[in-house]
């Protein structure tokens, strides 16, 4: 639902391309398609307007999906306007993204090839959702995206939007135009559209669950980032030289409070990015592979994420079985997956959701973390479920545990590796 909509509707700036009227220039008749674009009031976005204006005579609809990405909104809607969109909506979806997407990340341990904790991947199907939303509201004959032909957010949109929204077009005019960034930057003076300085310089992506940082001297992988790529997060060098302790509350596998205060899901998340990235903890510099087979060295801010992430599966190791820890780790693999690579309407997200839900019934408990100067450090933990019984591991207490038992068990559970190891020492012999 749109709810927590904003709508402007510009007057007398629906069709206006460059001081031109195109109703005027080439007939009503001619503007045959409405788009819906994802607009962000960045370069790529904003050169896009213009795009579907002169290229297809299109009226455009913008679309501000506001996901904690800590943006001025109101600028991006101030932006359009100059642009000449027929409609601007801005929607604030944090609680949405933060509820409905983030906390079922968190249960599934989502770390994209062990690091990347799918900041962005998980913003793109709310977008798209609300995308469609709009267009099925205004009538609109397509919807439109910045996306490149090199990454992985235009599988995640056109995956999503075609199945949401089979009957409509989808175009990403970025992949067709072939236009480098410079010559975007260059494009954007001659129609008029401010280019700032931290467009010139990085490709910045965010939400309340992490930043993403691309473009520039980031490039050269062999190099350090430069410090003033980092906006959410201290310079190690620079954190406080006192370690901070923070202890995370969970319930049902989610987290539910920090330093025993009670929050609802954004308002916690706002909190634990505040702390930790005083500390310098949550970025991340990896190697990852892309979807469409490309190897990209991607650096983030992710300070809540990095955090609540390490305290969830910390929790999960006390109070579940060996058997479901280990068999959870495949399930939770094959999820991030599906949401890295856009498949998350997919049915089979789905039925993984399913057993994720049932898994996190006893993760209840809390966490207890020491931050210091860009490192965590988990130093302890407590739960009501715990399957850790100190009485058993003490060497230094009795207890009903008979340690005898231990050699039966030996004997049988290494039984096989002996006699492989015993049946080739015979045969070495006969050689």
């Amino acid at each position: 639902m749109l709810s927590d909509k904003k709508v402007t509707r510009f007057k007398n700036t629906a069709l206006k391309v460059v001081g031109i009227n195109l109703e005027q220039k080439w007939g009503s008749k001619h503007i045959t398609d409405k788009f819906v674009l994802a607009y962000s009031g960045g370069l790529d976005t904003s050169v896009l307007i213009k795009y579907l204006q002169e290229k297809y005579n299109a009226q455009v609809i913008t679309v501000t999906v506001d996901v904690g990405q800590q943006e001025d909104i109101k600028a991006a809607e101030e932006k359009a306007k100059k642009l000449g969109v027929l409609k601007h909506f801005s929607i604030d979806a944090k609680d949405e993204f933060a509820k409905d997407y983030i906390f079922p990340a968190i249960k599934a341990n989502a770390l994209y090839e062990g690091k990347y904790p799918i900041s962005t991947s998980l913003s793109r199907p709310l977008i798209a959702k609300k995308m469609v939303e709009i267009a099925e509201k205004e009538g609109a004959t397509g919807l439109a995206h910045g996306c490149t032909g090199r990454g992985n957010d235009q599988v995640r949109f056109d995956v999503t939007l075609g199945s949401l929204a089979p009957e409509m077009k989808i175009i990403a005019p970025v992949r067709e135009w072939g236009m480098t960034r410079d010559e975007e930057i260059t494009y954007a003076k001659t129609k008029g559209i401010p280019v700032s300085n931290a467009a010139k310089k990085y490709s910045i992506d965010a939400s309340v669950w992490g930043r993403a940082i691309e473009c520039g001297l980031l490039e050269d992988a062999s190099q350090a980032p430069p410090e003033d790529a980092y906006e959410w997060t201290t310079s190690p060098e620079k954190a406080p030289n006192t370690p901070e302790i923070v202890t995370i509350q969970f319930e049902a596998g989610v987290p539910v409070g920090v330093n025993g205060k009670s929050m609802v899901p954004l308002e916690l998340i706002e909190e634990v990015n505040k702390i930790a990235g005083k500390n310098g903890v949550g970025r991340i510099d990896h190697i990852e592979d892309r979807l469409v087979g490309i190897k990209s060295r991607e650096v983030y801010e992710c300070p809540a994420a990095t955090v609540i992430l390490e305290a969830h599966k910390d929790l999960e190791k006390m109070v579940m079985t060996r058997h479901e820890v280990l068999f959870k780790q495949q399930i939770d693999a094959e999820w991030v997956f599906l949401a890295y690579a856009g498949l998350w309407v997919d049915p089979l997200k789905d039925d993984l959701d399913a057993f994720i839900n049932k898994s996190q019934e006893n993760v209840t408990g809390e966490v207890k973390l020491k931050l210091y100067k860009g490192s965590l450090q988990i130093i302890g933990r407590s739960s009501p479920n715990s399957l850790y019984d100190k009485n058993l591991a003490n060497y230094n207490i009795k207890t009903s545990f008979n340690q005898s038992y231990s050699k039966g068990f030996i004997e049988l559970w290494g039984l096989q590796t002996r006699m492989y190891n015993t049946l080739k020492k015979a045969n070495k012999k006969k050689a």
